[in-house]
């Protein structure tokens, strides 16, 4: 039995650290995630279908209730939103959004086949529940899937090959996180030396393949049975070469056990890989970062758009909020300050003020206090935040004014922080690889901890963001927004 550490999650489980225990047998996942998805699934279109039309006295409604039920499952079978690995795994709503306008087209074209003559507002709002309810249920058996993985059950035992120093940090990566399956549970180094991991060495295999075909699958099976490993993941490295690869593979694809490579990418996303074959050789290419195109300007179009109605709908709120601002502190409403924009090109960004009028002349002397670890300045309890101030901060109002620079083009609704002068005089090639995209008002930091998290864990998201950029994902985040504000974690 061996003790691994992990991670206490944030939305993006990456925070804090404590000590837990991989049982030998781990059980497998809840057997209720099937059942409780498909009942969800199929009542979510019947019973409002059936309703519907029986109100509206269309003719047989029951029949057509169970067909688009019938539809609705096999849209989400078919795109195998019912395997084991797929149930409990993500929350997130867009893979439900594709699925429900493919429903919507079949149906169209059912419709259209039958000559049937429903309205087509009244077929629109029969189907409107099942999104709803499936991310519903989605959400419940993720929640219940990372509570049962924090305790170290329904997991992936794994085995890692490898080099003792790369098998050592791809063990130490996975256990460094909660928002996956996998615990490794033991190391096979290839040669001498130490693996900077936990996980113990059960094995070690020589430099050279052996001249027995089955010589290295036989040492690693003989450890995965020992460990009660699900699958061998192999590190990269020099020593484990093509053929001696395939051999491998060989032996543990004939004895069942699965076989996975680390290709040694990390933060790129999987829609970023293709596999392409040359010369007989498996190869992955990483598609570059989306920087222009449609999606760029789509995102565009949403920005300003997006801008312009919420300066409109919110002028109101404005209103009160500037009168609270200018009734509680001296000063004015609006707090302006230079931050540093894409491609490192500055901008007076805008946020209603939040602060007293010294605030800018008092941080020297809180240096000392400062409670974040990177080049951010961030106080829990910050003498110079007014009354009003820590509501609207508390809630995230302070920053709406930045719909103006949205609106200019300074900024987007979605995107990394933007930072002051100083900090970014002290990024270093990495950290400025986050000013390759316009700053935002939201993004990946906000939905995972704000403040609370790391000066490191910041960059990382950041920089997650902006290599796999794409526009649905600027919608994810966007929709994920609202609970991060109303939840209120990591904002002062």
């Amino acid at each position: 039995m061996w003790h691994a550490r992990t991670a206490e999650t944030t939305a993006g489980g990456r925070t804090g650290s404590r000590t837990w225990t991989v049982h030998p047998h781990p059980r497998g996942k809840t057997e209720w995630y099937l059942p409780f998805a498909l009942t969800t699934d199929v009542a979510g279109v019947a019973l409002p279908t059936a309703l519907l039309l029986h109100t509206d006295h269309q003719p047989y409604a029951t029949v057509w209730a169970a067909a688009a039920a019938a539809a609705w499952v096999s849209v989400r079978a078919l795109r195998h939103r019912y395997a084991a690995r797929a149930l409990g795994e993500s929350r997130g709503s867009l893979p439900v959004l594709h699925d429900w306008l493919i429903l919507i087209g079949v149906l169209a074209v059912l419709r259209a086949a039958a000559d049937l003559h429903h309205p087509p507002l009244l077929c629109l709002a029969a189907l409107l529940p099942a999104p709803v309810l499936t991310l519903i249920c989605r959400k419940l058996t993720w929640h219940h899937l990372v509570a049962a993985r924090r305790e170290a059950q329904v997991v992936t035992r794994v085995l890692v090959l490898g080099e003792p120093t790369a098998a050592g940090d791809v063990a130490e990566h996975l256990s460094g996180r909660t928002d996956h399956p996998y615990v490794v549970v033991g190391v096979v180094a290839i040669g001498e030396g130490p693996a900077p991991t936990g996980a113990p060495v059960t094995a070690r295999l020589g430099l050279s393949a052996p001249q027995d075909v089955d010589g290295d699958a036989r040492e690693v099976l003989a450890a995965a049975r020992q460990l009660r490993a699900d699958f061998v993941l192999v590190a990269p490295g020099t020593r484990m070469t093509g053929p001696r690869l395939r051999r491998l593979a060989w032996g543990l694809h004939d004895s069942g056990t699965e076989l996975a490579l680390a290709p040694g990418l990390v933060e790129c996303a999987v829609k970023r890989i293709e596999t392409v074959s040359a010369a007989g050789m498996a190869l992955l290419r990483v598609v570059p970062p989306v920087r222009n195109g449609v999606q760029q300007a789509l995102k565009s179009v949403m920005d300003r758009a997006g801008a312009a109605l919420g300066l409109l709908v919110l002028s109101p709120l404005f209103l009160g909020i500037g009168a609270a601002v200018r009734l509680t502190s001296p000063g004015p409403v609006f707090y302006r300050q230079v931050r540093i924009g894409q491609d490192q090109a500055p901008f007076m960004m805008w946020k209603f003020r939040t602060m007293f009028l010294d605030a800018d002349a008092r941080k020297e002397e809180l240096t000392q206090s400062n409670e974040h670890d990177g080049l951010m300045f961030k106080m829990r309890r910050d003498p110079r935040v007014t009354r009003v101030g820590r509501l609207l901060r508390r809630t995230s109002m302070d920053e709406l004014p930045q719909l103006i620079n949205v609106l200019c083009g300074a900024m987007s609704l979605v995107g990394p922080r933007p930072p002051l002068p100083e900090e970014v005089a002290r990024y270093d090639d990495v950290e400025l690889r986050r000013l390759s995209v316009r700053p935002g008002m939201t993004g990946l930091w906000q939905i995972s901890g704000r403040s609370d998290l790391s000066w490191d864990e910041t960059v990382e998201l950041d920089l997650h963001y902006v290599d796999n950029w794409s526009f649905t994902s600027d919608i994810d985040v966007m929709a994920r927004t609202f609970r991060a504000v109303v939840d209120g974690r990591g904002a002062y």
